[in-house]
């Protein structure tokens, strides 16, 4: 690539189920001011701003348009806006900075799941002639694509329980986590998954700042580069994929260079697997063993802001980073029912030495 580009700075919500006391506008500017404090930038100083949200959620048209007041509009920005996870808004500022058109950019999400049934809202993403009228929710969904796993002997109920505990027993490190800690996998939602196997409905927002060459290194002593970054699409119809697969995600790993033998292993995986099923889909596509760290700030299963989650996989590997936890990582997002869109990223550090 021409130029190197990095994720600097990181900050997110302390996630909850839910924040009525809260306008949009003020659950998103704690987290705009905290990422710029980490860098000692003012909002004049950012080249670039992208967003990620949904109208859906919000149930008001346009709705991303109040969230600027948070970050500040005038003097006037050069400024855009994805109905998106905020990991397509920083994929959109990554390549706006790859062209030299800006030397930094602010990426921001933001979701309020509270206020009404996020289950339902999530149809709308669905085929509107043949599948939307049926309202499957998107709990339903992803019990089909568990269910086509374990009839495939790819998993078994024990082996999802484990990954619920293990996730939420890594989220007790995590300060913004929304669910951390051991608990019980209670009782079916829709068979085979129970509780524990689907990610918390709550409210939460994440926030990054990308910065490219010397202007990195200036704002972060260990910047994250972004070393490659692809994201590929399935068929939209759920009839003609295999749900035990993901080849999507293997097309966007393979795009961003996570298989290329000149560079470091990877040390770390953030998947964007709302639910437990879907790391098993996830670890078979991109054939990560056990030398990989997966998801230790406890994924999506312990904080699901949707629009946001996706966004923290990226912030949370970048971190890992900034604080030497680790070398090159990998982070994913994902949009669409049963993985059906899916972002890979590959962040690496500069040497120790």
């Amino acid at each position: 690539m021409s130029r190197e580009v990095a994720i600097v700075a990181f900050a997110q919500t302390d996630h909850a189920r839910r924040t009525d006391e809260l306008s949009e506008v003020e659950m998103v500017m704690p987290v705009l001011h905290d990422v710029l404090r980490q860098t000692g930038l003012k909002t004049s100083d950012i080249g670039f701003t992208c967003s990620g949200s949904s109208d859906y959620l919000a149930g008001r048209a346009f709705s991303f348009t109040m969230a600027l007041d948070g970050v500040g509009a005038w003097p006037p920005i050069s400024e855009s806006h994805v109905e998106m996870d905020g990991a397509w808004a920083l994929y959109e500022a990554w390549v706006k900075l790859l062209t030299g058109e800006a030397d930094t950019a602010l990426v921001y999400a933001y979701g309020k799941s509270s206020p009404g049934s996020v289950r339902d809202v999530l149809t709308r993403q669905l085929d509107p002639y043949y599948v939307a009228p049926l309202w499957p929710d998107s709990v339903a969904l992803a019990a089909l694509q568990a269910r086509a796993l374990i009839d495939a002997g790819d998993t078994d109920e024990p082996a999802l329980a484990r990954i619920a505990a293990r996730s939420r027993e890594d989220a007790a490190a995590n300060p913004h986590a929304q669910l951390p800690g051991a608990r019980p996998q209670g009782d079916y939602v829709v068979a085979p998954l129970r509780t524990g196997d689907c990610p918390p409905i709550g409210d939460g927002a994440a926030a990054v700042i990308l910065a490219a060459g010397d202007k990195a290194r200036e704002l972060c002593a260990r910047p994250a580069w972004i070393t490659g970054m692809d994201h590929r699409i399935e068929a939209h119809s759920l009839g003609v994929r295999d749900l035990t697969d993901a080849p999507s995600v293997r097309l966007a790993a393979e795009r961003a260079g996570a298989f290329d033998p000149a560079r470091p292993p990877l040390d770390t995986a953030e998947l964007h697997a709302p639910f437990s099923s879907q790391e098993v889909v996830l670890r078979k596509a991109l054939g990560l063993g056990d030398e990989v760290r997966v998801n230790p700030s406890g994924g999506a299963l312990a904080a699901n802001p949707v629009m946001a989650a996706g966004l923290i996989r990226l912030g949370e590997a970048a971190a890992r980073i900034h604080r030497g936890a680790s070398d090159r990582a990998l982070a994913h997002a994902t949009s669409g029912p049963c993985l059906q869109q899916n972002l890979v990223a590959v962040l690496e550090g500069d040497s120790h030495e």
